[in-house]
């Protein structure tokens, strides 16, 4: 699923540039040079930090290697977000593949299978495997063997407005699923003609990730989980399962939810009482709301019951080396140095230390699945409404990473879309959803 990060309303990776026709044509080199004996290796590395902030918080390491490092040299290419799954794979089969990659963690079971991504070294893996929270490691491993270094990394959690909260009379957020329910409906607010107002949990189905993520991160806090763990069918239709479909039935149906409005705009502007989101929109909701986000609130996902395990929803990309590099240990070598390497950083209080990789993620409002760099870099002072997101990582489940994932997520979007339009019953989402996706991810081993 498509991890949505949202500016003024829109993906801040739709604000990508496109790649130049002409530049798609000659495609990039899995290495660059003269060739001259004595010059240097130019690694590329494709990923879609194409514009802005993304842009350049990614080439300030890179010029720093490049500016220590005469033997080889790092050049970035990127596209827009929306392109990338199928530029990995053109370009593999045009053998004008990257040296190294930057995958949406979803995509991994397919890169694997279409012999795109090269296994991480025993030495690498091991480093991964001891530095990153187990969801990042799991995201970025397929079978078990580990591919590449997992750098942004997004958990769940549950946005709400404490003024109306107060408003309604209610002294906190829900810890429980009938506690947001009642939440829910006593915050909401329709005019005399039946016209929503205020939301009081916002569904929405702006985009793949606020559709299939929300729901899935409830899913995961109900013990749920979507893809079996053999990989080869869904187990959405699990308990767990009907219970998170049947919330959002009644929330609908009940006038709590109005799935056709866009959260996003709708929340910022007073209009959504609680929505589940990932960590990337506290960043874009202070920026968007001025002095009204003193009303915003973050809090773990409500459980099913008081005494349930917590759990959420991660989602997440990762660099790894190409199977087609000529120079597979210069590639990993740089990724190293990228993502293990720590260095003195003036917000991590005095002789702070973190990675490159994760004094990046946190510049352009993002986390990595390093807890101890996380609470380096956002310290005591930081946002409180981050701390949440930062103690899921402990606890947040990736999503499955199957060849057939992320055509399975599409299936899924669509099955929920048709519940809360009332197009189809619980029972009718859930018997179509497994015949879909069942289809879909036995059909793509």
């Amino acid at each position: 699923m498509t991890p949505a990060r949202r500016t003024s309303g829109l993906s801040r990776r739709h604000f990508a540039l496109a790649l130049p026709s002409a530049l798609l044509a000659s495609g990039c080199a899995s290495h660059q040079g003269t060739g001259r004996p004595g010059d240097p290796i130019v690694l590329t590395l494709l990923s879609h930090y194409a514009s802005g902030v993304l842009k350049e918080a990614l080439q300030g390491p890179v010029d720093e290697w490049n500016a220590g490092h005469d033997r080889v040299k790092v050049q970035t290419k990127a596209v827009e977000f929306t392109d990338l799954l199928t530029t990995f794979m053109v370009r593999q089969a045009a053998g004008q593949g990257a040296d190294i990659l930057h995958p949406y963690c979803l995509w991994n079971g397919q890169l694997v299978q279409a012999g795109v991504l090269r296994p991480a070294p025993r030495e690498h893996a091991e480093e991964i495997t001891r530095g990153y929270s187990k969801a990042s490691v799991d995201a970025a491993s397929v079978g078990g063997q580990v591919y590449g270094y997992p750098t942004e990394v997004q958990t769940y959690a549950l946005y709400y407005n404490k003024r109306l909260l107060r408003e309604a009379g209610i002294g906190g957020p829900p810890r429980t699923w009938r506690e947001l329910e009642e939440t829910a409906y006593r915050t909401a607010k329709r005019d005399r003609y039946g016209n929503t107002l205020v939301q009081g949990f916002g569904l929405s189905t702006a985009d793949d990730s606020t559709t299939v993520g929300q729901t899935l991160a409830l899913l995961n806090a109900a013990g749920g989980r979507f893809v079996a763990e053999n990989g080869r069918s869904t187990a959405i239709d699990s308990p767990a399962g009907r219970a998170v479909f049947d919330l959002e039935h009644r929330l609908v149906v009940r006038g709590a939810s109005a799935p056709g409005v866009n959260v996003y705009k709708a929340f910022r502007s007073g209009q959504v009482a609680m929505a589940v989101s990932a960590g990337w929109w506290t960043g874009s909701l202070k920026a968007l709301m001025g002095k009204d986000y003193r009303d915003v609130g973050v809090a773990p996902l409500p459980l099913p019951e008081a005494d349930g395990e917590r759990a959420t929803l991660a989602t997440g990309f990762m660099l790894g080396v190409n199977t087609a590099s000529k120079h597979p240990r210069a590639a990993w070598e740089f990724l190293r140095w990228l993502n293990t390497e720590k260095v003195k950083v003036k917000s991590a209080g005095e002789g702070g230390k973190a990675t490159r990789m994760s004094s990046l993620q946190v510049s352009v409002g993002s986390l990595t699945g390093r807890a101890d760099d996380m609470r380096g870099l956002l310290g005591t002072h930081s946002d409180a409404n981050l701390r949440p997101f930062l103690d899921a990582l402990a606890y947040s489940v990736p999503e499955p990473n199957v060849p057939g994932a992320q055509q399975a997520k599409s299936l899924l979007r669509k099955n929920i879309e048709a519940l809360w339009t009332g197009q189809q019953s619980v029972d009718q989402a859930l018997r179509t959803t497994r015949r879909q996706v069942d289809r879909e991810v036995s059909r793509s081993w």
